[in-house]
């Protein structure tokens, strides 16, 4: 009984309020990008600073990739170090944001159209953690992560993501995280440090990718297989670009697009990300 009355006070909280969250996708990049003071970083921090204070985070991040989909449910999250290489700083680096089992459930509700399974096993992984730790450096904002049902493909996520559209009435923060770029094969890694550089394919796609987010032609993002060899070359997997459906999907019949961390990085990859607000 006690956690029904505990649910009901939260959704209670959670009413309709005068002012919807943006909707963000951000091109998380390398996983250092979470401990370095860059380009990229600041303006995550800027945009932490300059957002309305959201009641929560919800992260759909191209590093959670299920079968079914899943949402995080646990009171506190664990820090996810998904990767190898990297300097020891950047494992020992703990962001301890609290859970909201309520708000996942609340999710659970919104999401119709497929069964979301409560998940008390996976946390916050490095395409959530090292983008939120810049922009709520206290760590004290409940983080969620939505998982991504791999074996479907982009239309599918576009209409689930439909179903998040009231969280962003309520004062929950959407946030995709990925690369619309991703070739990791074709890093020139000789050009890793020189700002902006891209090879002709990737400034080709980047140009097409801004033009059709600019124009509000979703249909052509979510059948990207039809923008021809550039777009075959950037998306060789589609786990980093996904969390672009999902974003496209929340934007507002009269909202704005806003573009920032608008770069190339070592030829095959973009920092690009969105602001729809």
């Amino acid at each position: 009984m006690s956690s029904l009355k505990n649910f009901k006070r939260y959704t209670d909280q959670l009413e309709d309020q005068g002012e919807i969250m943006p909707a963000l996708f951000i091109g998380h990049g390398s996983p250092m990008n979470g401990i370095e003071d860059n380009f990229f970083s600041n303006n995550w921090k800027k945009l932490g600073q300059q957002t309305p204070t959201p009641k929560a985070v919800l992260v759909i991040s191209a590093h959670w990739l299920t079968r079914g989909t899943h949402i995080t449910a646990m009171e506190t999250p664990r820090t996810i170090h998904d990767f190898g290489g990297f300097p020891q700083a950047l494992f020992d680096v703990q962001y301890p944001a609290p859970g909201n089992p309520i708000l996942a459930q609340e999710t659970q509700r919104l999401i119709t159209s497929v069964p979301v399974a409560l998940d008390h096993e996976w946390g916050l992984d490095h395409g959530t953690w090292t983008i939120v730790r810049h922009m709520y450096p206290k760590a004290n904002i409940p983080v969620l992560q939505l998982s991504i049902d791999y074996h479907k493909p982009a239309k599918y996520h576009y209409e689930l993501a439909k179903e998040l559209t009231q969280l962003r009435k309520k004062g929950v923060l959407i946030i995709g995280s990925g690369n619309m770029i991703h070739n990791l094969g074709m890093i020139a890694w000789s050009k890793i440090n020189e700002p902006d550089y891209g090879y002709d394919w990737a400034l080709e796609i980047h140009a097409v990718f801004k033009d059709k987010i600019s124009a509000r032609d979703h249909q052509a993002l979510i059948h990207y297989e039809k923008l021809g060899s550039a777009a075959k070359l950037a998306i060789p997997t589609p786990d980093h670009y996904y969390p672009l459906i999902y974003i496209l999907a929340l934007q507002g019949k009269t909202e704005e697009t806003q573009f920032f961390n608008d770069q190339l990085v070592g030829g095959s990859l973009n920092m690009t990300s969105v602001i729809f607000s």
